[in-house]
């Protein structure tokens, strides 16, 4: 690619400088997924999709290039009992930051948020976007929600967003309505605002002053816009509407740390719109967590 001074790329936001405020670590987790995914792949194709986007934001007036990113790298081999215990130890001394995981499928939110709440996670909040409950029992990518229900995290305080038709059973609504869980469902975004969801979500889910994890699972969008989502359903939220909540949830000193799951880069369109869109929601909210830091 050429370079222009003149235009920036979000790329060059990506240090080494672990004292940043914000810090971006890939969580490649994949061999423990229900249906065979290379989610593995999807941290470093989402870095070099950031080469595409410049530092300013236009509809906000902002520009990132004073918001410097640690970039953590990788964990190495994240999967099963060993490798969670592998994110714990990376995540250490990170607990200050606001921390952005890239998966890896979404067996990683357990792991992630875990990792950094420690005794803290009976105070937490968990707001998911995504098409299913993920309250199956196991430890699987459809699991990390009733995982953390197990260790400790109230159910009156998760906040499921875009939950989808007949992409769950009985079973697992039910067990979400005896959990406390807060479920909005796809069609009720449908004639509600985003602020006024997100409104809702963070006075739940921040109920009891604690921090709040936000788990991005791609395929709580539109098949046609996530084809890299195995799961993805045609009738989800638009690429818009992603990239509004994700400015939205970052604005909000409540939300401590996010992850984006459950995008296969190999499984990509030649685009490469799945990643893309990744990389640029990660702008969105680096440009909610910058009004933040200068309200």
């Amino acid at each position: 690619m050429n370079t222009d001074p003149n235009w920036p790329r979000a790329s060059e936001l990506l240090t080494g400088n672990p004292n940043s405020e914000v810090t971006l670590i890939g969580i490649g987790a994949h061999q423990t997924s229900i249906s065979p995914t290379r989610a593995d792949t999807t941290p470093p194709a989402v870095r070099e999709a950031l080469l595409r986007f410049s530092t300013y934001c236009a509809s906000h007036d902002q520009d990132l290039r004073e918001l410097n990113i640690f970039d953590a790298g990788n964990v190495k081999s994240p999967d099963h009992a060993a490798g969670e215990q592998r994110v714990h130890e990376q995540l250490q001394g990170l607990k200050d930051k606001f921390l952005i995981a890239i998966g890896g499928d979404n067996s990683i939110t357990y792991s992630v948020a875990t990792g950094l709440w420690g005794s803290q996670i009976r105070n937490a909040g968990l707001i998911t976007f995504d098409a299913h409950h993920d309250l199956r029992d196991g430890e699987t990518n459809g699991s990390p929600v009733q995982r953390l229900v197990n260790a400790g995290l109230c159910g009156t305080r998760i906040v499921q967003i875009g939950i989808a038709d007949f992409s769950n059973s009985p079973q697992y609504a039910q067990r979400a309505k005896e959990h406390g869980i807060t479920v909005i469902p796809r069609s009720e975004l449908r004639n509600r605002s985003s602020e006024s969801v997100i409104a809702q979500a963070l006075e739940i889910a921040g109920s009891a002053d604690g921090p709040i994890h936000v788990d991005f699972d791609l395929d709580v969008c539109d098949r046609s816009v996530v084809p890299g989502c195995p799961a993805a359903a045609p009738g989800g939220i638009s690429a818009d509407e992603f990239r509004d909540f994700a400015y939205l949830l970052g604005k909000s000193p409540q939300v401590t740390s996010v992850d984006f799951t459950e995008v296969d880069a190999e499984a990509d369109s030649v685009d490469g719109r799945t990643v893309r869109l990744v990389a640029v929601a990660i702008l969105e909210l680096l440009c909610g967590f910058q009004s933040r830091e200068s309200s």
